[in-house]
């Protein structure tokens, strides 16, 4: 058997590797593409809001993109752009 010398910031990148690939590994044992449980998209911008991780142009953004989605359903419904 080879001995292989490593520093301790090459170690802790393929530590960080392997960590990375394992999550990765477990995400994809679920069905990542099924739809949405929710489909009111105020919903939706609200949830993201809750968790403060995300900003006002974030929320913004995410909720025109969620009202030109066909999935879910809107209050105020704008003409198709």
């Amino acid at each position: 058997m080879d001995t292989i010398t490593l520093t301790k910031k090459q170690y802790d990148q393929l530590v960080k590797k392997a960590l990375h690939y394992d999550y990765l590994r477990e995400l994809m044992k679920e069905d990542i593409f099924v739809s949405p449980p929710v489909k009111k998209s105020e919903a939706v911008v609200e949830a993201f809001a809750e968790t403060g991780a995300y900003n006002q142009k974030f929320l913004k953004s995410l909720k025109k993109g969620l009202k030109r989605s066909s999935y879910f359903e809107n209050e105020n419904p704008s003409p198709s752009s």
